[in-house]
C-alpha cells in the first residue's frame, strides 16, 4: 500500500471510530446537537403517551419508525450482496474495473481492501438497523403495557423507562443511517487516496453541520427549549 493510501485509510478509521465521541462532546456544549435534543423531545412524547386514553397515534408513530428501519435493513442487504459479489469476483472483476479510467487501484490486493472496507461499513450499518428493530419492538411492548390509569409519579417513572428503551433504539437507527455516509466515503477510495480523504472529511463535515447548524437542528433546539421551559 502506498503511503498516501495508508494515510487516507488511517484518516478514515479515525473519523469513523471517533465521530460518535465527537458528537457526544458537541452535545454537551451550548447549542447541542440534534441527537441530544431529541432525547428530551422523546421523553416528553412518552410522558404525553402515559396520559393519553387513546394511544393509537403512538403505536402508529412507532410503527412508522419500525418500517423505516426495516426498509433500510433490507436495502442494506442488497448493497452488501452487490459489493460482496464484486469483492469475490476474482481476477476478471479486478481487470474489468482496472480498465476504467476513473478507478485508481494499483493492485488486486488494494482493490479487494477497498471493497472490503465498503462491505465492513455496510455490515456495521446493518447490525445497527437490526438492533434498532429489536429495541423498537421492545418499546412497542412497553407502550402497550403502560396502564391507562395510575398515580402521576408512577406514570412519570413508566414514561422515563419507556423513553430509555426508545432513545437507544432510535440512536441505533441513526448510527445505521450514518453508516451510509462512511460507506460512500470508503467507496471514494476507488477513485484514489485524495478522493478518499476528501470524501471522509466531507462526510464528517456534512454530518456535523446537519447535527448543529442545519434548519432542522435549529428548529429542534428551539422545540427542546420550549418543552423544557
Amino acid at each position: 500500500m502506498a503511503p498516501l493510501d495508508l494515510a487516507a485509510f488511517v484518516l478514515f478509521a479515525v473519523a469513523w471510530l471517533f465521530y460518535e465521541p465527537l458528537l457526544t462532546a458537541l452535545g454537551k456544549r451550548r447549542g447541542g446537537v440534534i441527537n441530544t435534543d431529541m432525547t428530551t423531545i422523546r421523553g416528553a412524547w412518552m410522558r404525553n403517551m402515559t396520559v393519553r386514553e387513546n394511544r393509537f397515534m403512538d403505536g402508529q408513530l412507532l410503527g412508522h419508525a419500525l418500517n423505516s428501519a426495516s426498509f433500510f435493513a433490507s436495502s442494506n442487504l442488497i448493497l452488501i450482496a452487490a459489493t460482496a459479489s464484486a469483492l469475490f469476483g476474482g481476477e476478471n472483476t479486478f481487470r474489468a474495473v482496472s480498465a476504467l479510467e476513473l478507478i485508481k487501484t494499483s493492485s488486486r490486493a488494494l482493490f479487494e481492501l477497498q471493497l472490503a472496507l465498503v462491505v465492513i461499513a455496510l455490515v456495521r450499518s446493518l447490525l445497527d438497523f437490526i438492533w434498532s428493530i429489536r429495541q423498537m419492538n421492545y418499546c412497542i411492548a412497553a407502550v402497550g403495557a403502560t396502564p391507562l390509569q395510575a398515580p402521576e409519579d408512577r406514570l412519570n417513572a413508566i414514561a422515563d423507562a419507556v423513553a430509555r428503551v426508545l432513545n437507544p433504539a432510535l440512536s441505533s437507527f441513526n448510527r445505521g443511517v450514518r453508516g451510509y455516509y462512511f460507506a460512500l466515503a470508503a467507496a471514494a477510495w476507488l477513485f484514489g487516496p485524495m478522493a478518499f480523504m476528501a470524501a471522509t472529511l466531507g462526510a464528517v463535515g456534512l454530518l456535523v453541520w446537519r447535527q448543529r447548524s442545519s434548519a432542522a437542528a435549529t428548529a429542534i433546539r428551539d422545540l427542546r427549549k420550549l418543552l423544557e421551559g
